[in-house]
């Protein structure tokens, strides 16, 4: 079972002091194939992001990506797996939390990641590795839209397998 941690969400009261407005505990869920657990935390509908209003950011539907928001997750990729090669038109930051894993890019090259790297994914094609036969890796992902990229006038379109 995924190991849960606690989100902690911020806001202000009716004079305009900041203050806790939840926390909650949340346990990342198994996806299709069993690859990997994701939890999501939060999404803005929009960037910049409008912090007036009490929405939980977490009950917003979201893919991959949020058009036209942001998004952020936990991902426990599983011992062994590795997800498709992918690109999505945003910029992503991921924060690998504890374990191994290794980016690969569809030129070929390969990283090997370890808890407290960070990786700036600027819309290339990718996939991610954990290589560990019994170690989860958990890694926070924060996910933007961006503009597509283009490459000698031709747009590199988004591919979700």
């Amino acid at each position: 079972m995924a190991e849960s941690f606690r989100r902690i969400v911020t806001t202000h009261d009716s004079t305009g002091r900041s203050v806790v407005r939840s926390v909650d505990t949340l346990t990342p869920q198994p996806i299709a194939g069993g690859v990997a657990d994701f939890q999501l935390v939060w999404t803005t509908p929009t960037v910049p992001a409008d912090n007036n209003g009490d929405d939980d950011g977490a009950a917003r539907e979201a893919g991959l990506t949020l058009q036209g928001g942001s998004v952020i997750r936990i991902v426990d990729m599983m011992p062994g797996q590795a997800s498709p090669m992918h690109r999505s038109f945003s910029i992503d930051y991921g924060i690998v939390l504890s374990g191994v894993l290794e980016l690969e890019l569809d030129g070929g090259e390969v990283v090997a990641l370890g808890a407290g790297d960070i990786v700036v994914q600027r819309g290339t094609n990718h996939l991610w590795r954990n290589p560990s036969p019994d170690t989860v890796c958990r890694i926070a992902f924060i996910l933007i839209e961006a503009a597509p990229v283009v490459v000698d006038g031709k747009v590199l379109e988004e591919l979700h397998p």
